[in-house]
């Protein structure tokens, strides 16, 4: 954060932590979240594997349709993770 306002100091720009907002592309997310498995992810949310494999590689680009069902089923698999508990 300090980096910015420093690199827009000159501008007379200052940015706040709320005005900023980060974001993944497909393959930057798999690469960061390499336990969440693609081949996996696929099945669950009922979209063929080869193509989320190149929408990851970048060789296709998902249309936004399909990238909000792709980030639903993400969603989804961190709402549940987030409910579990195990036996102590």
């Amino acid at each position: 954060m300090e980096a910015l306002s420093l690199a827009f100091e000159d501008e007379g720009f200052e940015f706040s932590l709320e005005e900023i907002k980060f974001g993944y592309d497909l393959q930057s997310f798999f690469d960061f979240y390499k336990v969440i498995n693609a081949k996996a992810l696929s099945e669950r949310i009922g979209m063929n594997q080869s193509l989320l494999a190149q929408y990851i590689k970048r060789t296709k680009k998902p249309s936004p349709t399909r990238t909000k069902r792709i980030l639903k089923g993400v969603h989804e698999i961190g709402r549940e993770l987030s409910q579990v508990s195990f036996l102590i």
